[in-house]
């Protein structure tokens, strides 16, 4: 599948004071195990369409990176959405979570590890060049580098937000 590529330098626009990166992977410990491997992994396919179709749970967008050890960079509204959705008796993570931790955890066959960060706006610096949408811009608004948010400094000290008069949309 073709993504357009945006020439020249786009920025972020979150939109907000803070934003919570959520990472999240597992690693196939033992490469004979890979049928226990794909059944723990047919899980997550769930949870994303589910987060897809219920935006209030507060998921802003994600990427995802396959190989021996998989990794999901999330970006989510605030720690207690995300709180929130692992916790949900009627969401598509409590049950395969607890299978996992019955079943997988400690045989050393999976290894599971998660990451959790809330930064505010000021402390974070988005750019991309030649690009299609992804990251932080793709999960937010993805803005033209334009005046005030030419360097690295300004846009870290544009408190994570570049206004549309500064870039002159």
């Amino acid at each position: 599948m073709a993504q357009e590529i945006f020439p020249g330098r786009f920025t972020a626009d979150i939109g907000r004071d803070t934003v919570t990166v959520f990472l999240i992977g597992m690693r196939a410990n033992r490469w004979w195990k890979m049928g226990r491997v794909a059944k723990v992994a047919s899980a997550m396919p769930t949870m994303m369409q589910h987060l897809a179709t219920h935006p209030e749970a507060g998921l802003l967008g994600s990427e995802q990176w396959f190989g021996r050890t998989t990794i999901l960079l999330s970006y989510w509204e605030s720690p207690e959405h995300l709180r929130r959705f692992a916790a949900d008796r009627d969401s598509p993570h409590l049950g395969p979570w607890r299978k996992f931790m019955k079943e997988v955890a400690g045989s050393g066959d999976i290894g599971v590890w998660h990451e959790t960060y809330q930064v505010p706006a000021s402390g974070i610096e988005v750019v991309h060049n030649g690009m299609p949408l992804f990251g932080l811009a793709k999960a937010t608004q993805h803005v033209p580098v334009g005046p005030g948010s030419n360097t690295a400094k300004q846009r870290m000290g544009s408190v994570g937000r570049v206004a549309p008069s500064q870039w002159g949309g």
